[in-house]
């Protein structure tokens, strides 16, 4: 990962090594840089990404797989068809075995 002193950088690259079809929350990239109690700002970096196509805000979800960001994307239901293409199940804007699909960058990415 690409050292960085803006925070949504930092986010942005967590996100970037996200897995296609796997999912992880905004607090467990906050966990992983460090900044716990900062789940919120992880969303707004989130929402600031829309205009970066290589940054796959879709699989940031909630701590209990939610699609809490959807509202953010073109579309009322382009997040849930983005998750869907990569084979994810959603149902009533929840994502169906979320801890089978759960990337956790603390657990991933620590040496």
């Amino acid at each position: 990962m690409e050292k960085s002193e803006n925070f949504f950088d930092k986010v942005y690259e967590v996100t970037k090594l996200i897995p296609f079809g796997r999912v992880t929350s905004y607090g467990a990239i906050a966990k992983y840089l460090g900044a716990a109690k900062s789940a919120r700002m992880v969303g707004w970096a989130m929402n600031a990404s829309h205009y970066k196509e290589e940054i796959p805000a879709h699989r940031v979800v909630n701590r209990n797989g939610l699609l809490t960001g959807k509202l953010h994307f073109d579309g009322t239901n382009l997040m849930q068809q983005l998750l869907e293409n990569e084979g994810i199940i959603v149902k009533e804007n929840q994502i169906q075995n979320f801890s089978e699909i759960f990337w956790d960058p603390f657990k991933e990415l620590s040496v």
